[in-house]
């Protein structure tokens, strides 16, 4: 669809203005383009009062319209990208994982299970990156998520939101007791099309400093960007990007995937009795699977399935897992005999 009505100017109708404020991922682009248009109209209404400011405002007026026309091909790209199988399965999804009960060694377990996910999609082909993580003390995560693209990547993982728990003896326990910790993940998919609409009035947003590596640009800039939708009191931070722009749309996306899973899990919770049939996929409190060190063995409780070499799925080798679980939601019952609950 073009937006542009003639060579001279750059224009956007009334009605399709108002559709690209709803949508979440042109709503920026809209609200810019609408403030650019204001200003470029007010200087235009100086300048015919005021002489004087004519050569001045020439060059400035120069400037506007080409912020302006700028916004325009901005929500032209993503309106051209979105048409684009809008059916298929999403290729992009926001990881999760928060540090749950246990302490240090939750925040430790947390962090071994995002590089269990990383290392699995580096298999895969898939590209994985860190959006935003909190550290512990003891260099593990109180939570941190990634976003990972490639095929078939939410197909792949879509079963592993739920609370992770692990058992083990951790290295500073000196009467050899075991510990029990646990670590809730998330996965949160990004699709091309979406139902929920955002209310711009509904979003405080702040800007600071991104930490770390990235370059002078990256820490004496403004780039990260913290968006809090007032509603539902989500929170949510993007500093991977080295531009505040790009860190407000990934900030964004987040954000509707997460009021995207609340409504699933709202859903679901109607629908309990048929849910209980299939494999959850939307409840982040539903105790999922054991890590049991001692015992060498994963068990998912869902399936009822176990698995051995505990080392090497950590080291992201959990194919296997994938695999049981999409046959089991496909009506492929068999199950291990191992339980663990």
């Amino acid at each position: 669809m073009d937006l542009h009505q003639s060579t001279d100017t750059t224009e956007i109708d009334p009605l399709e203005l108002t559709s690209y404020k709803e949508n979440h991922k042109t709503s920026y682009f809209a609200y810019e383009y609408e403030r650019i248009d204001k200003e470029i109209k007010d200087l235009l209404e100086l300048m015919e009062v005021d002489v004087s400011m004519k050569e001045m405002g020439e060059s400035e007026l120069a400037t506007l319209k080409e912020a302006k026309k700028n916004m325009i091909d901005q929500i032209e790209a993503i309106i051209a990208k979105d048409a684009d199988a809008p059916f298929e399965s999403p290729r992009e999804v926001i990881l999760e994982v928060r540090a749950g009960t246990g302490g240090d060694e939750a925040s430790l377990f947390a962090f071994e299970l995002s590089e269990m996910y990383k290392n699995f999609a580096v298999m895969k082909g898939w590209s994985a990156q860190k959006i935003e993580g909190s550290l512990s003390d003891v260099g593990g995560y109180k939570e941190a998520s990634f976003e990972i693209k490639g095929d078939g990547v939410y197909d792949a993982l879509k079963y592993e939101t739920g609370v992770h728990r692990i058992q083990r003896i951790p290295d500073t326990e000196k009467m050899g007791r075991v510990h029990t910790s646990t670590a809730s993940v998330a996965i949160l998919p990004i699709r091309k099309k979406t139902t929920i609409v955002i209310n711009p009035a509904d979003i405080e947003m702040e800007f600071s400093r991104s930490g770390g590596a990235g370059g002078q640009n990256v820490n004496k800039v403004e780039t990260a960007v913290r968006l809090i939708h007032k509603p539902s009191g989500i929170d949510v931070r993007s500093t991977s990007e080295r531009s505040q722009l790009k860190n407000r749309e990934k900030a964004m996306s987040i954000l509707t995937a997460k009021l995207e899973m609340m409504k699933q899990e709202d859903e679901a919770k109607k629908f309990a009795s048929e849910r209980s049939l299939q494999i959850g996929t939307a409840d982040r409190s539903e105790k999922i699977r054991t890590y049991n060190v001692l015992q060498d063995r994963i068990t998912d409780h869902r399936i009822k399935q176990s698995w051995h070499n505990l080392p090497k799925i950590m080291l992201g080798y959990i194919e296997p897992i994938v695999d049981a679980l999409a046959a089991y939601e496909k009506g492929d019952t068999a199950i291990g005999t191992d339980s663990d609950e």
